[in-house]
């Protein structure tokens, strides 16, 4: 089976749902995997409440809400596994969305998630992670080394740029929401690297992607692992790591 990784709450519905729609589609025996077992929702200002007048920039795009409703109707998504319940043996694959808000920290902080994504990652099976979900990919240790499971792979994550740009926007009213935590992504992520070159800022001003719109997307293959910076990113990103899944098992 392919597990979803998702926190408690407040993850991407991009994110989570554009790579979960491909999967499905192609046949892939997908299921979800949650702390405690619980259903988790989407963050409710991506999918609901909105930004006010940012909205158009950064609220979810309609598709992907469809994509994300769908999601939540499948009765794998309904009856999730718990992090302590996840055997490797079951395990063909990872994949790991992001999200900034608080709940996020149930998953990041979770040696249980990290040591599920990482022993896929070391095991040759398929794995993916977007956003702020590259940070639990870089907490995850190799259990020989002790050095991150990344150490020696090339990876992208939410850049600086995009992270204190959207938190420069929102935080007049919304404070910490756009930082998950004092330091950022990116800098936590290059230092779980062997060299800062292993890391992939992309191009400055992201566009983005669409079915018909791949190109735009921006993602970094290295390996058995693939990654991406933000939901702009994830019709490319859900389609290669889709094609990955299809050629690693």
């Amino acid at each position: 089976m392919i597990v979803i990784l998702l926190p408690s709450s407040d993850y991407d519905p991009t994110e989570a749902a554009l790579p979960w729609a491909a999967l499905h589609a192609a046949g892939a025996d997908v299921r979800f995997a949650t702390p405690t077992g619980e259903i988790a929702l989407a963050d409710r200002r991506l999918t609901d409440q909105g930004f006010s007048l940012l909205s158009p920039v950064l609220m979810t795009r309609p598709a992907a809400l469809d994509e994300y409703s769908r999601m939540c109707r499948d009765p794998h998504f309904q009856s999730p596994i718990a992090y302590a319940d996840i055997r490797d043996d079951d395990v063909s694959g990872v994949f790991v969305p992001g999200g900034h808000a608080p709940g996020m920290k149930s998953m990041l902080d979770s040696t249980l998630a990290q040591n599920i994504f990482g022993n896929a990652l070391l095991a040759g099976l398929p794995t993916g992670a977007v956003c702020h979900g590259v940070l639990l990919a870089a907490r995850a240790r190799n259990p020989h080394t002790g050095q991150s499971v990344l150490y020696e792979r090339n990876t992208t994550a939410v850049t600086t740029t995009l992270e204190l740009s959207a938190w420069t926007l929102t935080r007049p009213w919304l404070g910490k929401y756009y930082r998950t935590y004092a330091t950022t992504v990116q800098s936590e992520v290059i230092a779980a690297l062997k060299n800062s070159k292993q890391f992939h800022r992309g191009p400055i001003v992201p566009r983005r992607d669409g079915t018909t719109k791949l190109h735009r997307g921006f993602t970094v293959v290295d390996g058995n692992y693939i990654s991406a910076r933000w939901p702009g990113d994830c019709h490319r990103l859900a389609a290669e790591y889709r094609d990955l899944v299809i050629s690693l098992t």
